[in-house]
């Protein structure tokens, strides 16, 4: 077994922010989560995408707001760590001293843990003070993809660039020309409702959020994880017959890549996609996207030509998109 780890940050909140920055999805996505889903209360449970392709799940165990939780610790999919993650939060004048304590580890898991707990405290330090900590170099570190890792890392820039959406973008025109910011957004969240469904999520049809980032980061949540307690074997009922599972997962890449890209071209932001991951997506839309499929009133437009040697832009291309 190895040792406790502990790590402490002293933090620019009050110990009720520090404690919010732990238990709430939307800030929880600023520092140390693509999404997350918090039933808050003793015996609840969590669900962390900390990074594509890595899902924390446990139970709380303790709560005090603005002084501790407590929760257990375990990585989806893999076999049960029986550790535990223990924050007490201490009020130090205007800040607030956080202690982390995660116990329970054996020699093989607890190096990896130390270090990764080390490197989300940097980040939870400068979201305190900022509001955000930007761009996890960490989260676009894999080489490899699979339909549901490539979906969350699709997701993951998609949020990137519709934190930038304001109330002052939201009629601006996009590149998907049937669509204002405001359209587009509905229409992504249209697309949860429908990809999701697929493999039994429910998104209500009412969603109370903050911003538009927030509104599809709690419907996407929901779908993301319907898929991954799924998976992709077998079949869907899709249209007016059925397709494999990797076809609406597949899709779920492409929207959120495509329209990352649309809103980032709307508000004149910049938008990046790692090589390893826009290959994989190109390999999805050569895959989903069939002469049949294009054209007016169709699901994408005729492929365009672009003279850009950036695989994103040209992955934009295929998709019919004006580069």
């Amino acid at each position: 077994m190895a040792d406790p780890i502990t790590i402490e940050r002293l933090i620019d909140a009050t110990p009720d922010e520090a404690f919010a920055m732990f238990t709430e999805p939307e800030r929880l996505r600023r520092w140390h989560t693509v999404s997350a889903a918090v039933d808050l209360r003793v015996g609840g449970d969590y669900r962390f995408t900390v990074v594509p392709g890595n899902v924390a799940v446990g139970t709380f165990t303790e709560i005090d707001p603005g002084r501790r939780v407590v929760l257990t610790w375990d990585w989806a999919g893999q076999d049960p760590l029986g550790s535990t993650v223990t924050v007490d939060f201490e009020p130090q004048g205007a800040q607030t001293l956080v202690r982390l304590t995660h116990e329970g580890l054996d020699e093989e898991h607890g190096t990896g843990h130390a270090e990764g707990w080390n490197h989300y405290a940097d980040r939870l330090v400068v979201a305190a003070s900022t509001g955000d900590a930007g761009d996890d170099p960490w989260m676009m570190g894999r080489e490899e993809y699979d339909p549901l890792s490539a979906a969350e890392a699709s997701w993951a820039i998609c949020q990137g660039v519709m934190r930038q959406l304001t109330p002052e973008t939201r009629e601006l025109p996009t590149p998907c020309s049937a669509f204002t910011v405001h359209e587009l957004v509905e229409h992504l969240m249209g697309s949860m409702r429908a990809l999701g469904g697929m493999a039994g999520a429910e998104v209500p049809e009412s969603i109370e959020a903050s911003s538009a980032e927030d509104y599809i980061a709690q419907a996407s949540e929901l779908a993301l994880a319907a898929w991954r307690d799924r998976g992709v074997e077998g079949e869907v009922p899709f249209g007016d017959g059925n397709a494999p599972a990797t076809v609406p997962v597949g899709i779920l890449s492409l929207e959120f890549l495509i329209h990352a890209w649309d809103f980032a071209t709307a508000i004149g932001a910049p938008v990046s996609s790692p090589a390893p991951l826009t290959a994989f997506v190109q390999e999805l839309g050569a895959m989903i996207i069939q002469p049949d499929n294009r054209g007016e009133g169709k699901g994408f437009a005729e492929e365009t030509t672009t003279s850009s040697d950036d695989p994103l832009v040209q992955l934009m291309a295929f998709t019919g998109r004006q580069t």
